[in-house]
């Protein structure tokens, strides 16, 4: 089931959500102060692409590094990409078989908001 629900995810929104993630990647890493943003965003790109199964979890390492790099994201670019789920998963849950998907685009949101300090790990 998650095979058919990655699948449709992938057509219906991953591959646009993806290149949003990607595209913020690009543009981090185009200054070295923001790389570490840019490998978070590209991080993400390839959870969006291919999410059911796997989750993402805080990280028992993160410390204050990781909470100033979120406002900083949050501000930049976490805002604008959590829109888009949030747009997408409101699209998607206008269908009765696109609902799985809107609640998978909603749950996607507190990660595109704070990105770092989290890791994406398999649910299995």
């Amino acid at each position: 089931m998650r095979t058919v629900l990655n699948v449709v995810w992938l057509v219906l929104c991953g591959a646009w959500m993806a290149f949003g993630y990607a595209v913020a990647g690009v543009i981090c890493c185009l200054l070295v102060i923001t790389i570490p943003f840019g490998i978070a965003s590209f991080r993400i790109a390839l959870y969006a692409l291919w999410p059911f199964g796997r989750t993402a979890r805080v990280r028992s390492d993160a410390g204050a590094g990781s909470a100033i790099g979120n406002v900083v994201w949050l501000v930049v670019a976490g805002w604008w990409l959590a829109l888009g789920h949030l747009v997408t998963g409101v699209a998607l849950c206008l269908t009765v078989i696109g609902i799985p998907l809107g609640v998978g685009s909603f749950k996607m949101i507190p990660l595109s908001l704070l990105p770092l300090g989290r890791e994406i790990v398999d649910v299995a």
